[in-house]
């Protein structure tokens, strides 16, 4: 079939019956009808994702390359940062990002085994795992209703001597309040690593200007899981301001290496051979020169292709979530009696991931969720509820040891108890976003 064609003109031919086939089979909108299944989240996409994934296949590189290079430039771009690294999941970049402050160039600032990092219970594992992982204690704070963030009353309670930083998530797309946690953390000297994983396109309105979460702090991390504001399917990124700082989250993630070269590329710096690092000779090949003890977290160029086509659909998608959460929240504001709906913090513009409810007193949360699911419609609790009541404490818990809590955290147990919440994804259409406004309301009245 491609004899005697060039290879520019063999692609052309391939990618474009792949655009073919991905509208043939993948874009064809099928009707709603009540009790289809409604998911908390999925995939929106079309063939621009399909034919960029096929195309970084033909040239068959396979890890990093020119479309990895492409998405860091254009998602520090639309962030508005000087830097961005690309990783293999959002886990993986919370934990570069905090490894990166425990590097030995950051001096005194720099967090060892024993110091204290301030969090909240109320979240997901992976960003309080990275703290645990390398020795470090979190402090664990409670959080707010119906922000659902952390309690910035509780900061100064929480802080100590062995204090280094505040590492916190952005809860569902609801930013939390960057004006007293940053603060706080400049006035103490302390890192600020905004965990973005759930709320990429979300604005704070920061000292007068208008700017997205995960650029206040000094390092902000995204997911790009399925669910998330955008996909890759599997995939990252951790991005700042500081070149200090972006060239550690690079090294942890490289497998620790002291060389800045990308993948497949050699002596950009011109100086391979004539450095000298630690006790190693003169000259030594500074490409396997170690200066962490990093990791092999790099993305695939395959997975950053999709990136790179989801990401011209962000604003959509962002401004897509923003009407389905208002519809939803008007179709329900009439159960403020059983449930508390959530609020946008102060000075924010959310992107929200999910519509996030608790149960008053005299409504259970467990007999609501269980006639919302039979009836189709997916819920999700707050990730972990109260991640220091999960098994995986149970030792430290036990001995007493390894994190520690401000207060008896009443409010996060109260979420774990009493919370659920539902999508507003863009894919969802008024039709759904109606029909699970509905099954909410049935099922709160039964």
């Amino acid at each position: 079939m491609f004899e005697g064609m060039s290879e520019r003109e063999a692609r052309s031919i391939i990618l474009k019956q792949v655009e073919e086939y991905c509208d043939l089979y993948h874009n064809q909108v099928k009707p709603f009808f009540p009790g289809d299944r409604i998911t908390y989240a999925s995939r929106v996409y079309d063939s621009d994702e399909m034919v960029k994934l096929v195309d970084s296949s033909l040239d068959f590189w396979l890890t990093a390359g020119r479309y990895a290079e492409q998405f860091e430039a254009d998602f520090a771009s639309f962030l508005g940062v000087s830097y961005c690294s690309l990783t293999n999941s959002g886990s993986s970049a919370n934990l570069l990002a905090f490894m990166a402050l425990t590097a030995s160039e950051l001096g005194d600032r720099a967090i060892k085994r024993g110091d204290e990092v301030i969090t909240v219970a109320a979240g997901f594992p992976t960003t309080v795992a990275p703290l645990i992982q390398f020795g470090a204690v979190p402090v664990f704070v409670d959080v707010t209703i119906p922000q659902y963030n952390i309690d910035v009353s509780m900061l100064e309670n929480a802080l100590s001597d062995k204090t280094k930083a505040v590492m916190v998530a952005h809860t569902l797309g609801n930013p939390f309040n960057l004006h007293a946690v940053k603060k706080f953390c400049d006035e103490h000297e302390l890192w600020l690593v905004e965990d973005n994983c759930d709320a990429l396109g979300s604005r704070y309105k920061y000292k007068g200007v208008w700017r997205y979460t995960g650029t206040i702090g000094d390092i902000g991390t995204s997911s790009f899981y399925p669910p998330h504001h955008m996909t890759m399917g599997e995939g990252g990124a951790v991005y700042t301001n500081s070149a200090k700082l972006d060239k550690l989250v690079r090294s942890f993630r490289d497998w620790g290496r002291d060389c800045s070269c990308p993948s497949g590329k050699d002596n950009c710096c011109g100086h391979r051979f004539d450095g000298q690092y630690g006790l190693l000779p003169r000259g030594y090949d500074h490409k396997y020169t170690y200066s962490h003890f990093g990791y092999n977290l790099k993305v695939s160029d395959m997975q950053a292709a999709i990136g790179c086509a989801q990401l011209k659909k962000l604003e959509s998608f962002v401004e897509q979530r923003k009407r389905n959460f208002a519809r939803l929240h008007d179709r329900l504001s009439g159960l403020t009696e059983k449930l508390v709906l959530p609020e946008a913090t102060p000075f924010s513009d959310p992107s929200w991931f999910g519509f996030l409810v608790t149960c008053k007193d005299g409504v259970e949360r467990v007999e609501v969720v269980e006639r919302i699911e039979e009836a189709g419609v997916q819920t999700r609790a707050l990730f972990a509820g109260n991640i220091i009541k999960h098994p995986c404490f149970d030792e430290m818990r036990e001995k007493g040891e390894g994190y520690r809590v401000v207060g008896e955290l009443p409010v996060t147990d109260k979420i774990m108890e009493k919370s659920f919440w539902v999508g507003v994804y863009p894919g969802m259409t008024n039709e759904k976003i109606d029909y699970v406004a509905d099954v909410i309301c049935k099922a709160v009245a039964k």
